[in-house]
């Protein structure tokens, strides 16, 4: 582990576009998703569940994502040589991240245990971020349109009924880290209300 402080990961933190092909140990990747679980959780449900897909196993998954997206009309499904080089690129894309992990929940009933429940999700995984970071570990966190495929859901062994996926982290060591693109200054997004 890096030794940096809080404040500084906060900052310095990237999402990581192009990862190394070394993985990432898995001694280590349990100790960032252990760092997440200190995410707040309402009444300590710590709901995450989360599935790591590697080596060999990354390939159903993939397959899985290029099926969603025929599935959902974002790839075509005929057979001519353009789309299937289009789906070649991006499986060897995928295929070529060392860990794809899946962060999911059971759904709620109540709309305000759900929301609860998608907060602290989110803040495992902004733990979980950080923690990697320390790391050296890079992540990118992405929001897909497969992930609302209920198709995709089954696929991967979850049941659309009672499962949400939340997320789907990619990771590894990064090849290359973004700039620090800078952020708009909180005083343009602050409003103090004293009276």
């Amino acid at each position: 582990m890096i030794a940096i402080d809080l404040l500084t990961a906060i900052k310095a933190r990237r999402s990581i576009h192009q990862f190394k092909k070394q993985e990432v140990g898995r001694a280590v990747l349990q100790d960032i998703f252990t760092y997440g679980s200190y995410a707040p959780t309402h009444y300590m449900k710590e709901s995450w569940r989360i599935n790591v897909y590697e080596r060999e196993g990354k390939s159903d998954f993939v397959d899985a994502i290029m099926t969603s997206y025929q599935r959902i009309g974002m790839l075509k499904t005929d057979d001519d040589l353009k789309t299937q080089k289009m789906i070649d690129s991006m499986k060897q894309f995928l295929l070529q991240i060392p860990h794809h992990a899946l962060i999911y929940f059971k759904k709620e009933d109540d709309p305000v245990r759900y929301e609860e429940t998608y907060a602290s999700i989110c803040a495992f995984i902004q733990n979980a971020q950080l923690a990697a970071w320390s790391y050296g570990v890079g992540m990118l966190w992405t929001i897909t349109p497969y992930m609302h495929d209920s198709g995709f859901a089954e696929d991967i062994g979850l049941d659309s009924r009672t499962d949400k996926i939340a997320a789907v982290m990619q990771i590894g060591y990064p090849e290359k880290i973004p700039r620090d693109k800078g952020r708009t200054p909180i005083g343009d997004k602050i409003t103090f209300i004293s009276e």
